[in-house]
């Protein structure tokens, strides 16, 4: 018999006022018995509606009746048999716009916390040593290079060498794990679970090369010519899209690429870190998405006073998860909605010591459906502050678009591809994740891999 509450067993979190001076993760796992409690809450519907929200169609009632049972090693190894990053996803999932907003316990209450349950398998089964990376076929001696080691890259890697293919990953940084590394903060999702997760890949034979960048160390023609029979592109969005408004060169200015890489990638957090990253008093972060309210959590806890986000529509439009809105202003980040900047200014020596913006107001809605923001005639006013960081999305690096003949782009620099959403236009080349869509969720790029490594595998196949 079901437990019919109808709230979520709460996890136990870091309280705001300690959390902002530290980097470790502000939700804690549930304990045993916590996980048990909230998996007695699943209806384990015959439909399973939840399953169809996933995109890499983890079998979410069979692993919450294995946690029930107290079969915690069981629920871990149904995750792992979809899902290459358990305890990533568990932790950076927007599952409730996803598994968690198909739930029909939502329908009367909240929905059964799915998230929390995933992280809580993988997280028990490293704790107790269990390691799954799943049967490997029979090799079939042929070699697929992928191109990125984000959420993509590794999700189709692994699936490639289970299904007995040579695969090698070429990671353009000097750390694999592509935006997993760099643009997630530590306190969202610890860089020793990434770790954990690019180990249990090696473990199935994937050779990971870092330094190496496609499209200037090596093109995707001289991969075909070194022997791969395909190639998977999964190079991300790390191009930062900039507001084109006066000042916005001035000392203090950064792109939150730029920012979340000192921060994440080069550890700026640490007391004892050589990386420069600048010590702010009063920050701006201009946009409304998860990486705005990343930067805007980053720079509280590099001792901030005064963090506030400038988002250009109301918040009912906010992008960003709610639980990360929720904890933003937990952490006490002001939220300046229907304000757009229009001009930052500098002083004397070109430092940053405000930004001009305008009240806007919401007009008719736009192609995304979004009611378009409009500005209010004669509202500017001007916020002191000495940091601006801008937060308004990412487009694909050029670099292999250039050097790839017949790879064909849409208008974004987005890689084109054909009704299956991973086959380009250049034969036995592959692409998926942020590469093709743009900047989206870590989950959406690991489902375009995993379809990636099915279509390679007919392909080489013969099918």
């Amino acid at each position: 018999m079901a437990d019919m509450r109808r709230t979520k067993t709460p996890a136990a979190e870091q309280a705001p006022d300690v959390r902002i001076k530290n980097w470790d993760e502000v939700a804690f796992t549930y304990t045993e018995d916590e996980a048990v409690a909230e998996a007695n809450r699943c209806l384990n519907c015959k439909n399973r509606p939840c399953v169809s929200g996933c995109p890499v169609a983890v079998r979410i009632p069979e692993f919450i009746a294995a946690i029930a049972a107290r079969d915690f090693e069981g629920a871990y190894k149904i995750i792992r048999g979809t899902n290459a990053l358990p305890a990533v996803c568990g932790r950076v999932c927007p599952q409730e716009t996803q598994c968690e907003g198909k739930c029909v316990r939502s329908r009367n209450g909240e929905p059964v916390a799915i998230g929390r349950l995933e992280r809580f398998a993988a997280d028990w089964a490293a704790a107790h040593g269990i390691d799954d990376t799943g049967e490997k076929a029979k090799p079939k001696g042929k070699r697929v290079a992928v191109v990125g080691s984000g959420p993509a890259g590794l999700t189709c890697a692994a699936e490639l060498a289970k299904r007995g293919y040579e695969v090698t990953v070429f990671e353009a940084l000097h750390v694999p794990g592509g935006v997993l590394i760099y643009g997630i903060p530590e306190f969202r999702l610890p860089k020793a679970i990434v770790r954990r997760e690019i180990d249990n890949l090696k473990k199935l034979g994937v050779i990971i090369e870092t330094n190496v960048v496609v499209g200037r160390s090596i093109t995707v023609d001289e991969l075909f010519e070194q022997g791969y029979s395909a190639v998977f592109i999964g190079s991300g969005a790390g191009l930062p899209s900039f507001l084109r408004i006066p000042g916005e060169n001035s000392c203090g200015v950064y792109s939150a690429n730029e920012y979340l890489t000192r921060c994440n990638l080069m550890e700026a957090y640490r007391e004892d870190s050589a990386t420069p990253i600048r010590r702010s008093k009063r920050v701006a972060v201009v946009g409304g998405g998860n990486v705005a309210m990343d930067a805007a959590r980053s720079a509280k806890r590099l001792g901030a006073e005064e963090v506030r986000v400038i988002y250009r529509r109301s918040e009912a439009e906010l992008p960003a998860r709610a639980e990360e809105v929720h904890h933003a202003r937990e952490e006490g980040i002001i939220f300046n909605m229907l304000t757009n900047p229009v001009r930052i200014n500098a002083d004397e020596k070109g430092n940053v010591k405000s930004i001009t913006c305008v009240r806007m107001e919401l007009g008719d809605p736009d192609e995304s459906g979004r009611r378009s923001p409009v500005p209010v005639e004669g509202s500017e006013f001007d916020i002191e502050v000495d940091t601006v960081i801008i937060a308004i999305g990412t487009t694909p690096n050029p670099l292999i678009r250039m050097t790839t003949p017949g790879l064909e782009t849409d208008r974004r620099g987005c890689i084109i591809t054909k009704e299956d959403g991973v086959t380009t236009t250049r034969p036995f080349v592959y692409a998926g994740g942020d590469a093709v869509t743009g900047a989206a969720t870590v989950i959406l790029a690991m489902g375009a891999g995993r379809d990636a490594a099915a279509a390679i595998d007919r392909a080489l196949s013969g099918e």
